[in-house]
């Protein structure tokens, strides 16, 4: 019943024809909402709000690695194929680790806050 609405190989395909678009806007997208989760936990907003922003960012990047997969199944094993996976793997854990275990993602972002004041003399 399923695999007669949801056609997995059409849909794979559709991915792998609009590779170029797909990628416009994934990476960009990916990048913008890990950086909003980074952000928001850095600035010790509320649990709720960096949960929705995780949660955004780690659809999007899901999204990728689905992407990626459609390539690795029809044997397409290159360098930009690992790059993208590397990128939605990256975000997928600093997600993780903003929404787990905030207290050190803020202990790290102070401490280079205070590096860089260091370094510029301040």
């Amino acid at each position: 019943m399923l695999n007669s609405f949801f056609d997995l190989a059409a849909l794979a395909e559709l991915s792998r024809i609009h590779c170029v678009g797909i990628c416009a806007v994934l990476v960009p997208s990916n990048l913008l909402a890990t950086l909003a989760t980074m952000v928001l936990t850095a600035i010790a907003r509320s649990p709720w709000q960096r949960w929705m922003s995780a949660g955004i960012a780690s659809l999007l990047a899901v999204a990728m690695v689905l992407h990626v997969w459609t390539w690795f199944a029809i044997g397409v094993v290159r360098v930009p194929t690992f790059v993208l996976l590397a990128l939605a793997s990256l975000c997928l854990g600093l997600n993780a680790w903003a929404v787990f275990d905030p207290q050190t993602f803020v202990k790290l972002y102070r401490w280079g806050e205070i590096q860089v004041r260091v370094k510029s003399g301040e």
